[in-house]
């Protein structure tokens, strides 16, 4: 699976809209929505901010891996 199809996968999980996501990774829906549709690459710190907000693995996020574990801790 590719990333942008995963990150939209999860948001729908979460009952979240484009715009809520949006918003906690302070860009504007449009951008994101570009981000879900593969138009635009998602940044690394985006990645990043949403594997801790889901608390699942950014190889999970990145579609790197199928195995849905949770953000590392420190």
């Amino acid at each position: 699976m590719k990333y942008y199809e995963r990150i939209r996968e999860i948001r729908e999980d979460h009952s979240l809209t484009q715009q809520q996501v949006a918003d906690l990774l302070h860009i504007g829906q449009r951008t994101y929505s570009d981000y879900e549709s593969g138009k635009t690459r998602i940044p690394i710190d985006s990645i990043m901010i949403l594997a801790k907000y889901y608390n699942l693995s950014m190889d999970y996020i990145t579609g790197a891996s199928n195995l849905k574990s949770q953000y590392p801790q420190k």
